[in-house]
């Protein structure tokens, strides 16, 4: 797997070239009802990987077939969904990725809790669900999560990957719950690029992928036509709504203290 995308683009700051993500809004097809034994279902997981401070995501490529997708793959037995699309996001990327609490509308209920009062302003929910054919008679459930790369302090308390050697999947510490997004940037020294882990992947086909850190206009343009590329947009646009709002309760508390 690569990272060195200088060939591909020279624009590291991407958010110059974000008015595509926000002027086209996702749509979904239209309610349907089915059922499926276990037998004949399969469930998975994928991952958006954000940068946040240098406003870039990761896409994958396949070097034999020559296409552009996200990383995504089957949960193990037994194992969580948004595990599932961490564990796949690093196998298939090589970037350690944790699950991103991003400003989105969803159909799922706050669990009650009276003590907290900003529980819901971000989720970590699926912000897309795709159902594919696996067969005639199978059926895939593709669940897709929106994440960032980890930052320094995180990546070094994580066991390091030996390189060559399949190795159990090491969760890393999840996204402080009262943590700015602002103050997340601020964890990284300036120029600081995310470490893309090699010989992550599973399996012989996963050796074949490549991965990059793209400008987010960049990726969609790879992903133009793909569920991927609306999984990028409305992840950014939950990010950038979530620095918003987070700006927004800065300046009110400011200005309280200041009176």
């Amino acid at each position: 797997m690569g990272n060195d995308a200088s060939t591909l683009s020279s624009n590291r700051k991407g958010k110059s070239a974000l008015c595509e993500v926000t002027d086209m809004p996702p749509s979904s097809d239209n309610p349907v009802v089915a059922s499926f034994d276990s037998e004949h279902l399969t469930v998975g997981a994928g991952v958006a990987i954000f940068h946040i401070a240098s406003s870039r995501v990761v896409v994958c490529y396949h070097t034999i077939h020559g296409y552009w997708f996200l990383p995504k793959g089957r949960r193990d037995a037994n194992e969580e969904t948004s595990v599932a699309a961490e564990r796949e996001g690093f196998e298939e990327s090589g970037y350690r990725n944790r699950l991103l609490p991003i400003v989105q509308r969803h159909r799922q209920p706050q669990a009650y809790n009276p003590a907290t009062s900003s529980s819901g302003l971000f989720s970590k929910e699926p912000v897309w669900m795709q159902l594919v054919p696996v067969a005639s008679t199978s059926q895939y459930v593709l669940f897709w999560y929106i994440a960032e790369t980890i930052p320094p302090g995180a990546e070094t308390s994580s066991p390091p990957h030996v390189e060559g050697e399949a190795s159990p999947y090491q969760r890393p510490p999840p996204f402080p719950a009262d943590l700015s997004l602002a103050q997340r940037v601020q964890l990284e020294p300036e120029g600081y690029e995310p470490i893309r882990h090699e010989d992550t992947g599973v399996d012989s086909e996963e050796a074949l992928y490549a991965s990059y850190l793209l400008p987010i206009s960049e990726a969609l343009k790879m992903l133009q036509g793909s569920i991927m590329a609306d999984v990028v947009r409305k992840g950014w646009q939950g990010i950038e709504k979530r620095r918003e709002m987070e700006e927004k309760i800065a300046k009110n508390v400011s200005s309280v203290n200041s009176n």
